[in-house]
Parts: structure tokens; C-alpha cells; sequence
């Protein structure tokens, strides 16, 4: 049966590989995005683009497209987020709060109003995106791993406060991953280690599956190339 799947920056490269790997399942597809439109078309996806998920509004009005397009949620990937590389001597402090707000709040606003039709659901699935810099955070990685270690938190606590319903929650933590930006950030590193956005999707996929029911709570590294 075709589950409603909702992934969030669902325009971005990681985004659209994970709605890609659903879609090709066989469910039902919503990717939401602050983004106006995405650039590389889905069959059959519901795209809403133009969403705040700062905003409760905002996102409580795409959730509701969702629900009447799809019937109900099933399934959340929090993709939507930012990153940064600033020192603390010489970066802003504006800039801590615009990576919890792009990483964390997002993630946390979305859930939290997305829960009722998740807990309505046979099996409800929530998967967050950490990030493996935020378990040692380098020079200069301190306000984007601050705002992830904060995502990796949500998941724990969120997965025991759900522990008697039928939603687990789980958290993929993905070494570099292999984008555009990225490579043109990084011109002289070695693309080959880098961990493929397919390959993240393909873990998703698995954490959102009825075979992983018996998983929660839990922080999975995600680093080879695949």
C-alpha cells in the first residue's frame, strides 16, 4: 500500500534523491521547500514550495495540502537545513542563531505539528538529518554543529516521548556529502570518499520501512562512498 511520504528542502540535491528513492517505491511523494519551485522536476510529486518552516503557519498550511492530496502522513524526512564554516573571533553571532533556526527549528516545527496524522498512521516515521561533524565539532564548525547536535537531541528525546505509539524516530549522520557546492567548495579533496546523497537516501529509505520498526532513538553514521 503507498504510503504519504513528506520530505522536507525536497528541491536541494539530498532532498530530491531521497523523494526520488520513495517515489520509486511506490508512495506517494509531498516535498516541501522553502525554495519557490524545484529544479529537477518528480513525476507525481506534490511540490510546495515558498514554506517558512520557522513559521507554524506556514507549515501547518503545507501539512494540510498534504493530508488533502495524500490522505494522511506517514513518513517525514527532515532534509531542510543550512550549513556554515565562520570562526567564532571572526564570524557573527547572528550566525548561531540562523543555523538552529535553519536546522533545528525547522526540523522541530514541522514534527511537532505533523504528529497527530503520524501517530494516526499504522506505522509513522520520522527520520531527521545530523550530521557527523556534530559528534566532534572542528574550527570554524561550531554553529552549524551546535544546531545539528540540537537535531540529534530532538531525535532521542522525541523517540522516547513516542515510545508507546506506533512512530519511531531516527537520525541519519552523514560524512560529506558528495554535491555540486561541495566539490566547488572543497576543489582539492578526494570526491571518492565522499558519501553519495543515493546512498544516504537508500538508509532513509530502510529507517522509514516496516522492517525497521524495532529502531529508535537512534544516531546512524552514514560515511562511505556508497
Amino acid at each position: 500500500m503507498a504510503r504519504s511520504v513528506i520530505v522536507t528542502g525536497g528541491f536541494g540535491i539530498l532532498g530530491q534523491a531521497v523523494a526520488q528513492a520513495f517515489a520509486e517505491a511506490g508512495d506517494r511523494v509531498a516535498r516541501i521547500d522553502f525554495a519557490p519551485g524545484p529544479k529537477e522536476p518528480l513525476s507525481g510529486a506534490l511540490d510546495i514550495g515558498g514554506v517558512d518552516l520557522t513559521d507554524a503557519a506556514s507549515t501547518q498550511a503545507a501539512l494540510d495540502k498534504v493530508v488533502a492530496a495524500h490522505g494522511g502522513i506517514d513518513v517525514l524526512v527532515n532534509v531542510a537545513g543550512g550549513f556554515t564554516w565562520e570562526t567564532l573571533e571572526g564570524g557573527s553571532i547572528g550566525t548561531w542563531a540562523r543555523m538552529q533556526s535553519m536546522n533545528l527549528i525547522t526540523a522541530a516545527t514541522i514534527t511537532q505539528l505533523a504528529l497527530p496524522s503520524l501517530k494516526a498512521s499504522s506505522a509513522g516515521r520520522i527520520v531527521n538529518i545530523g550530521a557527523g561533524a556534530a559528534i566532534k565539532a572542528a574550527a570554524g564548525m561550531g554553529s552549524y554543529a551546535a544546531s545539528k547536535s540540537g537535531v540529534h537531541r530532538l531525535t532521542e528525546a522525541l523517540a522516547e516521548e513516542l515510545a508507546g505509539s506506533t512512530v519511531t524516530v531516527n537520525a541519519v549522520l552523514p560524512s560529506i556529502i558528495d554535491t555540486p557546492t561541495n566539490r566547488a567548495d572543497m576543489p582539492d579533496a578526494d570526491f571518492s570518499t565522499w558519501v553519495q546523497p543515493a546512498a544516504i537516501a537508500r538508509v532513509i529509505a530502510f529507517l522509514a520501512s516496516t522492517e525497521a520498526g524495532a529502531i529508535t532513538g537512534a544516531l546512524i553514521p552514514v560515511t562511505r562512498g556508497g
